[in-house]
């Protein structure tokens, strides 16, 4: 370890003093003691560095929502329901968060929309949309939707509450429950055959 010597100071690159005497060269060896407690802050740092990024983890599994919650949206009515009140007990659900400015969300609703009456055919799969736009845009839902001809249920979650209490943070983001509202599959993007892989995980809960 060495230090750097300007203007006659000698001073570490770590805020600690060289020891003293004239370097033969710009940068002076440091002093073994002064080498050691460096080392030691700067493992001590790590340490913590790595503990804090841990626990951060573990906080984020242990808080996270994993059955549906309940909490207050909307239907394209402007009627309040309770969000766990969209699960039909003993039938799967998927969650699909959306938004209408969202190009890979529409895309992979309008595959959701075409694949499922087969769905439910074999699973009895339910699904609902959850829209995500805000106050700005959400009179912009209830047309859109009509117009994509989605004869599913959307809600819209105008205040994030349910996107939060379920860690959503991007979309599209698709949820799939299983019919006694256990989270059993998540999954953030879009990317074609995807759709593929979420079936396959609901007919797995059989």
């Amino acid at each position: 370890m060495y230090c750097r010597v300007r203007a006659g100071i000698k001073a570490s690159p770590y805020g600690l003093p060289c020891h003293s005497g004239k370097p033969e060269s710009p940068y002076a060896p440091m002093p073994p003691f002064f080498y050691l407690c460096w080392l030691l802050i700067h493992t001590a740092n790590m340490k913590k560095l790595v503990l804090l990024s841990i626990l951060l983890s573990f906080s984020a599994l242990l808080f996270s929502q994993n059955t549906i919650p309940s909490i207050k949206v909307q239907d394209l009515k402007g009627k309040s329901i309770q969000s766990d009140k969209l699960l039909v007990a003993g039938k799967p659900l998927i969650m699909s968060f959306w938004a209408t400015w969202c190009k890979p969300c529409v895309k992979e609703l309008d595959m959701m929309f075409e694949k499922l009456p087969d769905w439910q055919k074999e699973t009895g799969v339910q699904l609902v949309a959850v829209s995500i736009d805000d106050s700005r845009s959400t009179s912009k839902v209830a047309p859109f939707v009509s117009g994509r001809g989605w004869d599913f249920p959307v809600v819209l979650d105008v205040n994030g509450d349910l996107k939060r209490a379920l860690n959503v943070v991007s979309v599209p983001h698709t949820l799939l429950f299983d019919g006694t509202g256990k989270l059993v599959y998540s999954h953030t993007g879009y990317a074609e055959g995807d759709e593929n892989e979420l079936i396959a995980k609901v007919k797995g809960l059989k």
